[in-house]
C-alpha cells in the first residue's frame, strides 16, 4: 500500500471529526482557489454565516506571520515527505498545506511551542547526523530521520520529542490536504449532486403490469 493510500484511510477516518475540531476553520477560511505560493496575497475566504467579529479576526491572523522563511520552507519538505505528488494528485504544498498549518499556529496558540520546538529538533537532528539543517541535506538523510520518528509504536530512545512532532505534523498534513480543493478530487468526494433515475426497474414494472 502506497504511503498516500494509507494516509488516506487515515485520513478519511479523522475527517469524520474535522468538522467537530478547529481544523475545519481553517480549511474554510483558506481559499482553495488561491495560489499557495504566496502567503502574503492570501486572504480569508468570505462565507456566509460568520460574524464580523470571526472575519475580522480571520483577516488579522492572516495579517501576522508566525513562522520565518527558513521555518515555513522547512514545513514544505516534511509536509511533501508525508503526502508526496503522485500520478493522482499534487502534493501537500500544492494543496497549500504549508498555509494551513500557518493559519492553525495562529489560530491555535497552544500548538505555537511544540510547532516551533518540533522544526527546532529537527533541525539540531541533522546536524548531529550530516552537519547541516534538515532541508539542506539530501532526500535519503531525511527520509532517514523522518524514518526514526514516524512510526510511534518503535519508541526509539531519544526520539520522543520528535514523534510527537512528527504525529502533531502528520495529523495538520492530512487534515489541511484532504479538506482542500485537490485533496477532495484525490478522495473522488461528488458531495451533493442531483441522481438520475431512469424509473422503475423493467421486472417491476412486468410485476405489477405496469
Amino acid at each position: 500500500m502506497k504511503r498516500r493510500d494509507l494516509l488516506k484511510g487515515i485520513s478519511l477516518s479523522s475527517l469524520g471529526l474535522v468538522g467537530l475540531n478547529p481544523q475545519v476553520k481553517a480549511a474554510e477560511v483558506l481559499d482553495p482557489l488561491d495560489p499557495p505560493s504566496d502567503k502574503k496575497k492570501r486572504k480569508p475566504f468570505k462565507q456566509y454565516g460568520r460574524t464580523k467579529y470571526e472575519e475580522e479576526r480571520d483577516a488579522k491572523l492572516f495579517e501576522d506571520d508566525f513562522f520565518n522563511k527558513h521555518e515555513m520552507k522547512t514545513i514544505s519538505v516534511l509536509v511533501d515527505i508525508i503526502i508526496p505528488k503522485d500520478e493522482h494528485s499534487g502534493s501537500a504544498t500544492e494543496a497549500g498545506v504549508p498555509d494551513f498549518i500557518e493559519f492553525m499556529a495562529k489560530d491555535r496558540p497552544e500548538w505555537q511551542t511544540p510547532l516551533r520546538g518540533g522544526l527546532s529538533w529537527l533541525d539540531n537532528q541533522s546536524k548531529k547526523r550530516f552537519g547541516n539543517d534538515f532541508i539542506d541535506v539530501s532526500e535519503v538523510q531525511r527520509i532517514e530521520i523522518v524514518e526514526d520518528i514516524a512510526f510511534p509504536e518503535r519508541k526509539k530512545r531519544g526520539m520522543s520529542q520528535g514523534i510527537a512532532f512528527f504525529t502533531l505534523m502528520r495529523n495538520l498534513t492530512a487534515s489541511g490536504f484532504w479538506s482542500s480543493k485537490m485533496g477532495i478530487e484525490d478522495i473522488g468526494y461528488m458531495g451533493n449532486v442531483p441522481n438520475l433515475w431512469d424509473g422503475p426497474p423493467d421486472e417491476v414494472i412486468r410485476q405489477y403490469d405496469l
